[in-house]
């Protein structure tokens, strides 16, 4: 029987082949190029901190470098602060599940 050669398959990422670096922040998805904006915001809406990603990106994985990059100004002398007092997220994220018992 007589060999059949396949063709080699090319390894592409895919939304077709991948040119940019990751930093650059642009994916490729259904939607075609996408890009998300991950912000903190003061309580004035005033951005403390951003990180951009491509756009199929999840959110989730990006909550801990978002946190990291927050820079709070110093009161007076001695070290800069790395984080905030106190951190608020959205109201869904800390809501408890509550399932009322069945009535017999």
């Amino acid at each position: 029987m007589p060999q059949v050669e396949l063709p080699a398959l090319a390894e592409e990422s895919p939304g077709g082949v991948s040119t940019e670096p990751p930093d650059h922040g642009l994916g490729r998805s259904r939607g075609g190029f996408t890009t998300k904006l991950h912000l903190a915001v003061e309580q004035g809406q005033k951005p403390m901190s951003i990180v951009v990603t491509a756009g199929q990106r999840g959110d989730s994985p990006q909550f801990e470098p978002v946190l990291e990059k927050i820079r709070v100004p110093r009161v007076g002398a001695g070290r800069p602060r790395a984080r905030p007092e106190r951190v608020r997220a959205d109201k869904v994220s800390g809501m408890v599940q509550r399932i009322p018992r069945r009535r017999r």
